[in-house]
């Protein structure tokens, strides 16, 4: 979601081939996706950071209960015991 957005806003206009063969591209790279669940959505909507970018949000709750690294350069996120490259 947050790829295709940021494409339509202009911020990504080097996405073009991923934002517009999103999923065909996942699935050909061999990327398994991960579904929003209710845990992702409370610790999401629970956690006590200024930032209010709910992709932002999301992604840090979910680097957290999945145990999985983010790819952002958002340092933010450096703060919630998640960990992130980039």
């Amino acid at each position: 979601m947050e790829v295709t957005t940021k494409f339509r806003l202009g911020k990504l206009p080097s996405a073009a081939v991923l934002a517009n063969r999103f999923e065909a591209t996942v699935e050909e790279k061999g990327f398994l996706p991960l579904a929003i669940s209710l845990a992702h959505a409370e610790r999401a909507g629970s956690l006590p950071i200024p930032h209010k970018d709910p992709f932002d949000r999301l992604l840090i709750a979910q680097g957290i209960l999945e145990g999985m690294t983010l790819v952002s350069n958002e340092t933010v996120f450096d703060g919630f015991g998640v960990g992130r490259f980039w």
